[in-house]
């Protein structure tokens, strides 16, 4: 599945709400989409996930023009004002709400063994604002995927979070790995160092290795039974 971005832009420039960019996202290979000011990584988010339509340019899912199917198969990830947990909120809340608006069990159990399953566990009664930066992504980007039909992401601004860059990117590489098809939406200081991490997306280690079989990419504790739909937004809905 590839996501293009074909010079999408909103507002006339100088001074565009969202300058004219561009970026082709595919699993196994991160598209990057750099941008400034406070407004403009929201909505270049926006227009990658199929929320908004751009002035100019055209999103393009497998080379066609589908907004609803980007919406369906896109989460849009810590993006501000759309889809960003309270600072306050603690690892194990998020896990909670999400499960329970999902219709999963929002049991302790369940809750403590996703946190394993990440390895965040000793983070769980943590605000979610004192945690690294790769902790928060992890944990948002993998609640994400465990939305039914999601196999693609938009991962708006993670270096407002502070932290260095190869940390949170090491996430978006292993995702990418796994199959899923990533867009980051991040600062241009921070997108030079991606680009010379790009790279390391392809480089394999002895127990990881790219998916790009559209097999289930989600946690093993959510793989659903038949009959049991996993299904957690991480968005409020239109």
């Amino acid at each position: 599945m590839t996501l293009e971005l074909d010079h999408v832009g909103i507002g006339d420039e100088p001074g565009a709400a969202l300058p004219v960019v561009s970026a082709v996202a595919a699993p196994g290979r991160p598209g990057v989409v750099a941008v400034e000011t406070e407004q403009a990584p929201v909505l270049a988010s926006l227009v990658a996930g199929g929320r908004m339509r751009p002035d100019t340019g055209r999103v393009l899912l497998d080379g066609h023009e589908d907004a609803a199917a980007i919406r369906s198969e896109f989460a849009l990830v810590d993006t501000p004002g759309v889809a960003e947990p309270f600072p306050v909120m603690s690892l194990r809340k998020i896990v909670r709400e999400e499960l329970a608006f999902a219709g999963q069990r929002p049991s302790r159990e369940h809750v403590d063994t996703v946190l394993d399953e990440l390895g965040m566990r000793d983070h769980a009664d943590t605000h979610v604002q004192r945690v690294p930066t790769d902790v928060r992504v992890r944990l948002l980007v993998e609640l994400a995927l465990l939305r039914d039909g999601v196999t693609g992401i938009v991962l708006t601004a993670p270096e407002r979070h502070g932290g260095a860059v190869a940390d949170w990117f090491a996430v978006v590489r292993d995702v990418a790995r796994r199959g899923v098809t990533v867009v980051l939406v991040t600062s241009k200081a921070a997108a030079a160092t991606v680009e010379q991490l790009l790279d390391t997306v392809h480089t394999e280690g002895p127990d990881d290795a790219t998916r790009t079989d559209g097999g289930d990419q989600r946690l093993q504790s959510d793989r659903p039974d038949p009959e049991t739909p996993a299904t957690v937004p991480t968005e409020a809905p239109a």
